[in-house]
């Protein structure tokens, strides 16, 4: 029997030291994380503190003094002191005041709406209490999330009487609510438009996941009935909302911080770097002194220095990595002027090791500086990334991006005749007549990039 035994030796193994690691983090870091990351080094370093920007001197000048701050304080402070005593809340203001709070409009959740319906219900006292439980286990998609029977154990009744209370709440808008899985939820919004007996509804009971893997022959065979016919009902269930309390939704809004900005100049462009959602930090002149101090210990002074070079090498990291940006930001703005004078369909081949060995660093430098960052140009605001893109070179030797092709697709698409959809084989024919010979997989590649449907499917009778 072989055993287990430990061997010693020596062996060469690259590692990023912790400082290399640090560099790379901030350079990665979207604006918003580079901004916590700054607060958090703040907090770690006690050597580094964040720079205040001082006033320019206009607005030094016409700044209030501090006695005439305070005499305004006394003279704000003694009006509201004299309205307070000489003018008392009177009935009609105070109506005033409640009907201004009432106002303030909070954006209604979807139990909140399905509550007020409930309301208004033909329900009785025993029947609402279920409801009011059978509302509270809906999500804000719209979905029931409790079975019949843990809703009937918590209410401590049958789970029928739950089903039938079930019913009057999935009578209740937004259509499709209360509903168990996508399949009921589709149903019951075509038994609210009377559609429920149709070939619609069949396909929706019976053959939904049929319907989502598109097998329109299969479904048309065993429902006796003409692929056309099917594919006319899988545009009406189309229409259907498989999330009926999105509208009720509160999903946070997603907000971009562009890194980068650039502004027309003329007939060029100025590209500028994002500096104010980052702390501008320092290195504390007293700690500096400190080392100096004959009344310092050695282990306070080893502490210093070994700080105040961290603090060093992190601002330096920060000043890199906002050049290292500005450099490249500058590249993409250079290579794809078109782009930006002209739009989406000017944008031009451009690879990170284009533009790694103009700016002179590596192609995974650049890879991490555009990771995740935003650019905001006249032309809207844009992922970095976007700008780099393989292409094509056409009959005329010049190149197009893969952009370019597929906003060329988009257009055809856009101007054919809607009973005579173009096929892809057509696409390709009339790429190639602009020069730009694609294949027809490239072409059904990039039509279901853009949302497109297939030729038999865009078709209108």
């Amino acid at each position: 029997m072989i055993g287990m035994e430990q061997i010693a030796g020596l062996a060469l193994q690259q590692t990023l030291s912790p400082q290399m690691q640090q560099s790379l983090h901030i350079l990665q870091a979207p604006i918003m994380e580079l901004k916590q990351l700054v607060e958090a080094e703040l907090q770690a370093n006690p050597v580094l503190e964040e720079e205040v920007p001082r006033n320019n001197d206009a607005e030094a000048a016409n700044a209030p003094s501090s006695t005439e701050v305070s005499a305004i304080d006394g003279e704000w402070n003694e009006y509201f002191a004299q309205k307070a005593t000489s003018e008392p809340w009177t009935a009609e203001a105070q109506e005033r005041r409640q009907h201004f709070f009432d106002s303030q409009t909070r954006p209604v959740t979807l139990q909140q709406h399905l509550l007020e319906q409930l309301l208004t219900s033909a329900l009785d006292r025993e029947q609402r209490e279920i409801a009011s439980i059978l509302i509270g286990n809906i999500d804000e998609r719209g979905y029931l999330r409790e079975t019949s029977e843990g809703v009937a154990e918590e209410c401590g009744c049958e789970p029928l009487e739950v089903d039938e209370v079930l019913k009057t709440i999935q009578e209740f808008d937004p259509p499709g609510v209360a509903a168990r899985d996508l399949a009921e939820c589709l149903y019951l919004q075509l038994e609210r438009s009377g559609h429920q007996y149709g070939l619609e509804g069949r396909i929706v009971k019976h053959h939904l996941d049929a319907l989502g893997r598109r097998k329109f022959q299969d479904i048309a065979r065993q429902l006796h009935v003409t692929v056309g016919e099917v594919q006319k009902a899988a545009e009406a269930i189309a229409q259907l909302e498989p999330r009926p309390g999105r509208p009720f939704a509160s999903e946070p809004e997603q907000i971009v911080l562009p890194d980068v900005f650039v502004e027309r100049d003329g007939d060029d462009y100025v590209i500028s770097v994002n500096d104010a959602e980052i702390p501008r930090v320092r290195v504390g002149d007293q700690y500096k002194d400190m080392i100096s101090q004959s009344g310092s210990t050695r282990e306070v002074r080893d502490y210093l220095r070994e700080k105040i070079r961290g603090g060093r090498f992190f601002i330096k990291c920060l000043e890199q990595r906002q050049h290292t940006m500005l450099q490249i930001a500058r590249q993409i703005v250079e290579r794809q002027k078109e782009f930006f004078d002209h739009g989406p369909s000017h944008l031009k081949p451009m690879t990170m090791s284009q533009v790694a060995q103009a700016v002179g660093v590596h192609e995974t430098t650049v890879s991490r500086a555009v990771s995740g960052k935003y650019m905001a140009s006249p032309r809207g605001v844009f992922e970095m990334k976007y700008f780099f893109t393989s292409g094509y070179t056409t009959a005329e030797g010049d190149s197009v991006s893969n952009e370019s092709v597929r906003q060329a697709i988009s257009e055809i698409i856009k101007t054919e005749d809607a009973r005579k959809p173009l096929s892809d084989q057509d696409i390709v024919a009339l790429l190639s007549e602009r020069g730009l010979p694609i294949a027809r997989r490239t072409v059904a590649k990039y039509r279901e990039q853009l949302g497109i449907l297939p030729s038999h499917l865009r078709k209108e009778f």
